[in-house]
């Protein structure tokens, strides 16, 4: 049986229309690096925007979560995972989204009730006791004793906004006999599905009002419930993973087996979650930043436990792991197919430059400890990384498998040293997007301002800044966007960048809280490093900034404005060169 087969064929037959999965490079939002949970990419529609495919929907959203890197390897830890949902944008409510999640345990899955508990909001002050949620649980005939309500099944992203209470669904994974009582802190009852109800509003002061569209937002991990299914302890041992773990064994002539175990289930994992982000439509290349950092982190990785496992690692092992991979996830995300090619180059370059970087770092790191040290200080952990390429997460790991100690601070701090003196070396110095505060720059500075409002207006309103450098010669803006810019979207934007410098509109500076700021209407990139007093910039009515300045008082001195290039910067980021002629 497939879980997500059974899934979306259940929710479809009761109306729900199948809509396929956000790519897992976050569009149009460079705040986050992944799409980290299924109801990411659905936020504008929860909080209020039509659906073009109505107000029932489910789907299986690829994610990536990066945060705990360090815990790949165990038996219940993944880098990139799917999860199924079933959404109600101010459709049915809690009596169908818990009758259905009953029924397709129980009667699609067949997961016998005696195994299966739940949680529901206890209450608070402000918001009452789930009693809709006991009431429909205990009908379907989940007994008391197997009901727990508790203080945190409350959801709500960060400090204001959609919040509700949810109920939480939990599986005895255990050979022992189920106990009577349910006990929420015993680790052997495992969550399996997830249902929220979004049916309040909390402002920034704190004020609480029922909301008149109410949602659902459900989650099911398909690994962990692929598991359960299958009586697994080890996810590592459920289908969805054999044949990958199997094909590692065929590579390494090793077996799934005790030492052997966690290096298979890293490479397993990171393989898979290296096919995903390099198979997205954004085409993302290993770098030294953002996914692309990701992503050479996870290839390095592969290759480091690939040769513990003496896995050749200039053989083409990765390519067929990933292969393997793309053609089992191609039905549900086509565009591994479409990028294939992608992939595969990007696992060859990574390796090949990666492959002699291992090499010496790690014959280096071996003389050291040959040495009879034991503690790797932060000179010596420098001089990996900067002499052999070896990177910081490398030393550690191969220094917490011989029981050595690093000094990471000490490596930091040797860092740190580094970046200012080659920051001191540099012969720009950048303040702000600003090499310097010459006429010129001020002008390039203003025209800043004058290109984001005009991409706003060709491309689309959602357009922000995501970065600047200006020089005296030329200003280079980055900006959100998932497409290369047309010659006739690159033309409309020149001549209204130009039609407003020749309206000589009067640039206005205000000092005001940051509160009143955003409250204005005055866009800002990255709100939190700004202090409490900000300095807001208005063009005529065309544009309104946060910003340190400085700016021109006119705009009839910028000169003629012109895009020399227009290209990408990373995943959904475009960059735009231009210059200012007189």
């Amino acid at each position: 049986m497939n879980l997500k087969d059974t899934y979306i064929n259940f929710f479809i037959e009761r109306n729900h229309k199948f809509i396929p999965s956000a790519p897992v490079i976050p569009e149009n939002d460079a705040s986050v690096l992944f799409n980290t949970a299924g109801m990411q990419p659905l936020v504008p529609y929860l909080m209020g925007q039509p659906h073009p495919e109505g107000t029932r929907l489910c789907d299986v959203q690829k994610c990536v979560r990066t945060n705990d890197l360090d815990e790949i390897g165990d038996t219940t830890h993944h880098t990139f995972f799917e999860m199924l949902g079933n959404w109600s944008l101010g459709d049915y409510f809690k009596e169908e989204s818990i009758t259905w999640s009953y029924e397709l345990l129980t009667k699609y899955l067949n997961i016998p009730k005696e195994r299966l508990a739940v949680t529901i909001y206890a209450g608070s002050d402000d918001i009452p006791y789930d009693k809709e949620s006991y009431e429909i649980w205990r009908n379907l005939g989940i007994e008391d004793s197997r009901i727990a309500a508790l203080d945190d099944n409350f959801w709500i992203a960060g400090d204001a906004g959609l919040c509700g209470p949810d109920t939480e669904i939990f599986y005895w994974r255990a050979n022992e006999e189920v106990p009577t009582k349910f006990d929420p802190e015993d680790e052997r009852w495992v969550e399996i599905w997830n249902n929220v109800f979004m049916q309040y509003n909390k402002d920034t002061n704190g004020n609480i009002t029922e909301l008149p569209h109410k949602n659902v937002d459900t989650g099911m991990g398909v690994e962990r419930v692929t598991a359960v299914l299958e009586g697994k302890l080890d996810n590592y041992e459920s289908s969805i993973w054999s044949p990958i773990i199997s094909k590692i064994e065929e590579l390494s002539n090793l077996k799934y087996e005790d030492d052997n175990k966690r290096p298979m289930r890293i490479i397993a994992d990171h393989m898979r979650a290296i096919t995903i982000i390099s198979g997205d439509d954004a085409k993302i290349y290993p770098s030294n930043k953002d996914q692309g950092y990701i992503l050479r982190r996870l290839i390095r990785r592969v290759i480091r436990y690939a040769k513990r496992l003496n896995i050749d690692i200039n053989s083409d092992f990765d390519i067929k792991l990933a292969n393997l991979i793309i053609d089992s996830y191609k039905k549900y995300y086509p565009e591994l197919e479409r990028n294939r090619d992608h992939i595969i180059e990007v696992l060859t370059i990574e390796k090949k430059k990666f492959g002699r970087t291992l090499e010496k770092g790690l014959r280096e790191f071996d003389k050291l400890v040959r040495n009879g040290a034991s503690k790797i200080d932060g000179t010596q952990a420098f001089h990996l990384y900067d002499t052999y390429g070896f990177p910081i997460e490398l030393t550690i790991e191969e220094c917490s498998e011989r029981n050595l100690e690093v000094d990471v601070e000490g490596f930091k701090k040797k860092f740190q040293e580094h970046q200012e003196k080659s920051r001191a070396g540099s012969t720009q110095k950048f303040k702000g997007g600003l090499a310097g505060n010459s006429e010129i720059e001020t002008k390039y500075h203003t025209a800043t301002h004058l290109l984001n409002a005009a991409l706003k207006v060709v491309i689309n309103k959602d357009t922000h800044q995501r970065g600047s450098n200006i020089t005296s010669e030329r200003m280079r803006f980055d900006f959100n966007c998932d497409h290369k810019l047309t010659p006739e979207e690159k033309t409309a934007v020149e001549d209204l960048v130009n039609k407003w410098i020749k309206d000589d509109l009067k640039v206005v500076k205000e000092e005001m809280s940051k509160e009143d700021a955003v409250k204005s209407g005055a866009e800002c990139m990255f709100i939190e490093k700004y202090p409490d007093l900000v300095t807001v910039y208005s063009i005529g009515d065309v544009s309104k900034e946060l910003c340190g300045g400085p700016h021109v008082e006119h705009t009839n001195v910028l000169g003629h404005f012109k895009i020399k290039k227009e290209e990408a910067s990373s995943a959904g980021v475009r960059r735009i060169k231009a210059i200012l002629e007189d």
